[in-house]
């Protein structure tokens, strides 16, 4: 993500600021200029110093201090571009789940943030009755045995998050219950996502070809997939193809967890890049892990990104180790998942914003071919 700072002083502000804790002025979030503004009041509304003198009234969810997103004075619209797409949220009769459902907003504006820079498209539930909607649901009160649990998942554009997961606690519990080396609410959110563009992008579109000898086919049975990973356990040899065990389950698991992984590499390497880090590693071979992060990755190609990318997470990594801290990235990228990360990279670049399917299409089948021109087809994974 990018840095941000106060038009009115230079303080540095985080994304999720409402206020600026040095001059005092209030701050709000610019989703399609991308900047975390100063605010003034004026008519009524809020003049953004990182505008141009238009007016902006804040998101309907601001008076839950869950959104610091702006919206257009004018526009009839009373929710920002990430909260519109809200179709449940939890029951805040209940204190707590005020607190959970303010973390789950925060995961969920920062997945927003990546969609929007990516210029993914984006329809609600009124636009398309297979729009992109969240049900932030509990599970049933104690003594309600007979009623089912919620499992956080996605069915048809509809993504159900259980706000258990909100709690730290409780997602602790789940990570290691599922032998899971990273487990966040943000990390939800992005693999949950990636199956709403798989098919919305990918299913029946004129890549599936390629995604099949990347990922697999996806034809096969899910649910019998799932049962045997469940009961067996990842292949002996998941590491050298899939970025996690659990996407070594289906094709459509594995593309979720590698699209997750792709957002999780570039936003990351974007705040490295606003940062300006640099790394020179002071041991006789460090000259193999010396990188400047110099560019945004979101308008570079993929090797630029992993030459980048690998020696960043060894040094983080190292940092969290000099705090006892378990590593930051518990990853490995092996040429397989390298290969899949590319085909997401260039496929969400292919896409762009809002237009037609087909002209989605052309763009990638030109991708793809250059693709095979460049570099010719990998080992099928299948």
């Amino acid at each position: 993500m990018k840095l941000f700072e106060c038009q009115n002083c230079g303080q540095p502000l985080y994304f999720e600021n409402t206020k600026c804790e040095s001059c005092g002025l209030r701050l709000g979030y610019l989703p399609h200029q991308e900047v975390v503004t100063a605010l003034e009041e004026a008519d009524g509304g809020w003049r953004a110093l990182a505008g141009e003198g238009e007016l902006y009234r804040f998101c309907a969810n601001a008076e839950h201090d869950v959104c610091n997103w702006l919206v257009p004075a004018e526009q009839a619209e009373i929710f920002c571009t990430a909260c519109r797409h809200n179709r449940t949220i939890p029951d805040l009769g209940d204190l707590e789940n005020l607190v959970r459902w303010r973390k789950i907003e925060y995961a969920k504006h920062r997945l927003f943030y990546t969609l929007l820079r990516l210029r993914l498209p984006l329809t609600t539930r009124s636009e398309d009755p297979n729009g992109l909607a969240f049900d932030f649901l509990s599970n049933p009160a104690d003594g309600a045995a007979d009623q089912a649990q919620v499992i956080t998942g996605h069915a048809g554009g509809l993504i159900t998050l259980n706000v258990a997961e909100a709690d730290a606690p409780e997602r602790e519990r789940q990570r290691k219950s599922m032998g899971e080396p990273y487990r966040t609410l943000l990390g939800h959110f992005r693999h949950e996502i990636a199956h709403y563009y798989w098919d919305r992008l990918i299913k029946g579109s004129p890549v599936i070809d390629e995604f099949r000898r990347l990922f697999g086919d996806e034809r096969e049975d899910y649910a019998a997939a799932l049962q045997r990973h469940y009961a067996n356990g990842p292949p002996e040899d998941w590491t050298d193809r899939f970025v996690t065990a659990y996407a070594s389950a289906h094709p459509w698991e594995d593309f979720a967890e590698t699209w997750a992984h792709y957002f999780h590499v570039v936003d990351t390497l974007e705040t490295a890049f606003a940062f300006g880090l640099r790394l020179r590693p002071k041991v006789a071979k460090g000259a193999g892990l010396a990188t400047a992060i110099d560019f945004d990755p979101y308008t570079v190609e993929m090797d630029r990104i992993i030459d980048a990318w690998l020696p960043l997470t060894f040094a983080v990594n190292s940092i969290n180790r000099s705090m006892g801290q378990p590593d930051l990235y518990p990853f490995i990228l092996p040429p397989a998942v390298i290969w899949k990360l590319t085909f997401i990279h260039d496929h969400t670049h292919a896409v762009g914003t809002d237009g037609p399917r087909d002209s989605e299409h052309n763009a990638i089948r030109a991708i793809v071919a250059g693709l095979k021109r460049a570099v010719g087809s990998p080992q099928s994974t299948a």
